[in-house]
């Protein structure tokens, strides 16, 4: 195996969630999605897309399922970025997954994590067997060799964990010969709003986005009881919260700023997992108008830079990288590492799929109903036994699914 030189590793990603479980485990959803979030800000930070979405709990899976395999420096990076060791929670690892995927809950959420070696390429026991005793990874082998052949497996693999909604993950210009394993994350969720919203009440209004334009958008309406807050940032930067329960234990949660020339970037800078939880703590019930856009987001984002800026560096340099657990035979590296993720929000709900989410004031807030989303608003979809953040978005355009 030491003779056929040294392989890259191609990675991939995506994401699922849903539980009900202890502390630690939400401890550890919490850490691996902080890391997930805080990619989300240098994109959005970073990009001129203006629509995103992502899966935060995805990338933490993937960096995970890496973990197992790597040594020295590239563990470390891992373990400071993730939060925590996975060699040391993952009993909890392993019940969250479980929790996360309960067929009790009414919300449809599954996850699948596949290993895919080149048939040439010897995995080490102890990976594969903790990869599938904590992540539940499947196992198949492939020859890269024949990389259309080899793409199209993935894709189709792909393509049935998301219910159809992420095609085309990998190309064959992304594998060859060389190519020593693929890791794949694959979530779907598709999630039914616990108060629907009646289709001949949607109307198209206007929405105002930050570059002065106004675009007339299909807008959803209802009038109901939803838990409502407002929370100010360090810099006293004040922004709504709104909850929008599904019908099981995951809720969508919008951030929008109080003042209408306020740039999103101003609160994105301040959220992550507790700030969230801070949200599902204090955030209070009233009766609102609701008003909001159906909207539908794709992206295939590129995690290699953002990941690099970090901290996790050395597992992308082909001279630094060390993953002896994965293998001892050959040296790899991982040669690429991408998320495509898509959401269509609706009258009914939420449908989301990935293949890799301040301070709350609790007196009473004056707010005139209704409450209308027609400008860029925040959007996080968030297992709340676990904290795990599924989906975190940015709406800048609702009528460009990939503005």
């Amino acid at each position: 195996m030491g003779k056929m030189g040294r392989f890259s590793i191609l990675i991939i990603i995506g994401v699922v969630l849903q539980s009900d479980h202890c502390l630690m485990t939400e401890q550890v959803a919490e850490l691996g999605s902080d890391l997930g979030l805080s990619v989300f800000k240098y994109i959005a930070n970073s990009s001129e897309i203006k629509n995103i979405i992502i899966s935060p709990h995805g990338i933490a899976t993937v960096l995970g399922m890496l973990q197992l395999g790597a040594s020295r420096k590239t563990k470390s990076q891992l373990i400071k970025a993730l939060k925590y060791n996975s060699n040391g929670v993952h009993q909890s690892l392993k019940i969250m997954r479980e929790s996360l995927t309960e067929k009790k809950n009414r919300d449809t959420v599954t996850i699948a994590n596949g290993l895919f070696p080149h048939k040439k390429f010897s995995l080490e026991r102890p990976f594969v067997t903790k990869n599938k005793n904590i992540f539940q990874a499947e196992v198949t082998s492939v020859d890269y060799g024949s990389s259309d052949q080899a793409a199209s497996l993935i894709n189709k693999w792909a393509m049935k964990q998301t219910g159809g909604m992420i095609e085309n993950l990998v190309s064959s210009d992304d594998l060859s010969e060389l190519t020593a394993l693929v890791v794949v994350n694959a979530i779907f969720f598709k999630g039914l709003w616990k108060t629907k919203f009646v289709p001949e009440n949607t109307h198209d209004e206007d929405f105002y986005t930050a570059d002065g334009n106004v675009y007339q958008v299909p807008m959803m309406a209802q009038r109901s009881h939803f838990k409502f807050g407002l929370s100010v940032t360090p810099n006293d930067v004040r922004y709504y919260v709104l909850e929008l329960p599904y019908q099981g234990p995951i809720s969508m949660f919008i951030a929008l700023p109080v003042e209408s020339d306020t740039e999103l970037w101003k609160i994105m800078t301040h959220i992550n997992v507790q700030t969230i939880q801070n949200w599902q703590n204090t955030l209070r019930q009233r009766e609102l108008n609701l008003i909001m856009p159906k909207f539908t987001a794709e992206l295939e984002t590129d995690l290699k830079e953002p990941l690099s800026a970090l901290g996790i560096t050395d597992m992308f340099n082909s001279a630094r990288a060390n993953f002896p657990r994965i293998s001892a035979s050959a040296p790899i590296y991982v040669s690429k590492m991408f998320q495509k993720a898509k959401i269509e929000v609706n009258e009914e709900g939420t449908k989301a799929a990935a293949a890799t989410v301040s301070i709350i004031m609790l007196k009473s807030i004056g707010i005139t109903t209704p409450f209308i989303l027609n400008r860029p608003f925040l959007y996080f979809i968030r297992h709340n036994p676990t904290g795990a953040i599924l989906f975190a978005g940015r709406v800048a355009n609702p009528e460009a699914a990939n503005a």
